[in-house]
């Protein structure tokens, strides 16, 4: 039985914000909610003839219960006595326009049917939460002064069970908490957990706005899965993806017989590279539902922080287009406007909200200030992914050593705009997949050059200024690029040269986390400085970073090339004893054991523009990390 009256009535203020583009808690009001007794239901669908709700609760009878419109909103509501949590459902929907009928998934479902089921569930999202604490002290952890190490995985293919079947996401959470936290990374980044229809789209193919995978749980396992990390001190953040969705048919496209969450032309709503459909960022009803999904991420599951994807693909008009096959702005330009000012308000909102979290913008072009704050014309992210130092590095090291001599700009051109925002380091799942091979797998030379040069990358990555992000399977130099389909190779821990890998990972963590100088002025210029950056010939790069307090200092030598240097003097910025902190060519990491038996002695030998210097032995192959103070 359907009645009018809801438990979750929506007040004229709700309809005011819903129809502004501003309300941010619709997650509250639409979609199912439980009561004693039976389950309140409310969907946006403007341009529909009729609405019901159909179910288990019904035997799926489109006539059985009707909704009723909610005055001029194009939201339809009703209570359905008897519509309890674990019933699935969906809207039946007859358009206006030519007499179209359609089941559609609820777009603010809490829980969805295990695909390839494709219905929502109605649930009640009651959790005891034990992570008081880390919320009350979380935003000291991601600050831009803190030090930040992501260990970014796909929960579907980090580890499989006995059976090679998925874990769930209260299995999950124990070892992904032991693994992280042993390995000293200080947060955990999930790729999408949101439901979706493809496995093979990992997440970004989401239709599942406001429920998690049912892949691998209940919507409480993935709270679980949050709060225990939390309570091993690991930050928790999300993939989240706005910028586009698939457009099978149980889900947001066409959702009423019209183009109702898509523009209804393809120049604007269809996604050429991902076959999919583009929010309508100028419509403020999508507005609000998108601001209302961020908002149920942090709010609900406890996340520390949004990663959100395909920023670029939201700000240009033309991404991926050819001329003819877009539409310029009402400036005859090519930036999108409208997404412009809704990833505004999304950060505004959350840094409003959600004190401590952070978002993380996947921006591959030179858009100016993505991590500035609005109210100077930035985008408001918190941090940007640094593509271009990803794509530069990368390049490098995949050369043979005896040709990067001519191309040592790939790896000093970063500094000219190492500060122009807030950067996170990137050594993702893109990089890995669909035929690039795995990190290890890109290093040229034989195995024991390759092992070589992946320590360099590794080691290069943590001596940068910028937060550090690693996908899985990087951290103990896994052989075959990421198959989504299984799991990371475990078993190569057994062998020395891959556990090397993942010693000299969790060493570069402890330092990262103990050395002031490697994380506190990670977006300040005063942080970094040249010793060499010009040795083009001999393959050698020097920097030091810098951190608040005097000596707060660590040198860092790079050796691109095989050779050994057994008399390399590098200038230092004071004298005495310097402790070699880290050694890539350490054998405890695989390497040949060449190094400074942990000190050097400055002399006051003036050399690269210092007062002082030391004649060091730099390792083939490797970087070295010099502090001052005796070991």
């Amino acid at each position: 039985m359907t009645r009018t009256t809801t438990p979750h009535e929506l007040t004229a203020d709700d309809l005011y914000l819903f129809a502004e583009g501003t309300h941010g808690r619709l997650a509250d009001k639409l979609g199912a909610h439980p009561y004693a007794g039976g389950t309140s239901f409310a969907v946006w669908a403007p341009n529909a003839e009729q609405v019901s709700v159909i179910g288990d609760f019904n035997g799926w009878d489109a006539g059985a219960d009707p909704l009723s419109p909610v005055r001029s909103s194009g939201i339809w509501s009703g209570a359905v006595d008897g519509a309890r949590p674990g019933h699935g459902y969906k809207f039946h929907i007859l358009s206006r326009h030519g007499g179209y009928r359609v089941d559609k998934a609820d777009p603010f479902a809490f829980h969805s049917e295990l695909p390839p089921r494709t219905g929502s569930v109605v649930w009640d999202l009651a959790y005891d939460w034990s992570d008081a604490d880390w919320l009350a002290a979380r935003g000291e952890q991601s600050a831009l002064a803190s030090p930040m190490s992501i260990y970014e995985i796909h929960a579907g293919s980090w580890r499989r069970g006995p059976d090679g079947g998925w874990l769930g996401y209260r299995d999950l959470a124990h070892q992904l908490a032991d693994h992280a936290s042993d390995l000293g990374f200080t947060h955990v980044e999930l790729l999408p957990v949101m439901e979706h229809p493809f496995s093979g789209s990992w997440g970004y193919q989401t239709t599942g706005y406001f429920s998690p995978t049912a892949r691998f749980g209940t919507p409480q396992d993935l709270m679980f899965l949050v709060d225990h990390l939390h309570q091993r001190g690991l930050g928790v953040i999300l993939d989240w993806v706005p910028s586009h969705f698939p457009s099978d048919e149980h889900g947001l496209a066409f959702f009423d017989g019209t183009h109702l969450f898509e523009h209804a032309d393809p120049r604007r709503g269809y996604h050429p590279d991902w076959h999919t459909l583009i929010f309508n960022y100028g419509r403020d009803e999508v507005r609000s539902f998108l601001l209302s999904s961020a908002d149920h991420w942090l709010r609900t599951y406890h996340a520390d922080g949004l990663r959100v994807d395909a920023v670029a693909s939201m700000l240009y008009l033309d991404y991926s287009r050819k001329a003819g096959e877009w539409l310029p702005n009402v400036h005859g330009g090519r930036e999108n406007l409208e997404a412009v000012s809704f990833l505004r308000r999304l950060n505004e909102d959350v840094y409003r909200e959600h004190p401590g979290a952070q978002t993380f913008a996947e921006e591959s072009t030179a858009w100016p200030m993505v991590s500035r704050p609005t109210d100077v014309g930035g985008l408001g992210f918190g941090f940007k992914w640094d593509m271009g130092w990803m794509h530069d590095t990368l390049q490098h090291l995949r050369r043979e050593p005896i040709h990067r001599r001519y191309h040592h700009g790939e790896l000093t051109f970063r500094q000219v705009y190492a500060y122009s925002e807030n950067f996170v380091l990137p050594l993702s799942h893109d990089e890995v997949v669909h035929g690039k091979g795995s990190l290890l797998g890109k290093m040229p030379g034989d195995d024991w050059q390759a092992f070589a040069n992946l320590r360099l990358l590794l080691g290069s990555l943590w001596a940068q200024p910028g937060k550090k992000l690693l996908f899985m399977g990087g951290e103990l130099g896994q052989r075959a690029e990421w198959d989504h389909d299984a799991s990371v190779s475990w078993h190569l821990r057994d062998d020395p040269a891959h556990e090397g890998i993942l010693r000299w990972v969790r060493d570069l963590n402890a330092l990262h986390r103990s050395e002031p100088a490697l994380h506190a002025l990670d977006v300040d210029p005063l942080g970094f400085e040249w010793i060499d950056a010009a040795d083009a010939e001999g393959g050698t790069l020097c920097f030091l970073r810098r951190g608040e307090g005097a000596r707060d200092v660590v040198v860092v030598a790079i050796n691109l090339t095989p050779m050994l240097h057994e008399r390399f003097r590098i200038g230092l910025p004071e004298g005495g004893v310097w402790r070699e902190a880290l050694n890539s060519d350490s054998e405890v990491y695989g390497g040949s054991g060449a190094g400074n038996l942990g000190r050097v002695e400055a002399e006051p030998t003036p050399w690269h523009d210092r007062s002082h210097s030391a004649r060091i032995v730099l390792p083939p192959l490797a970087c070295v990390f010099l502090c001052p103070g005796a070991p």
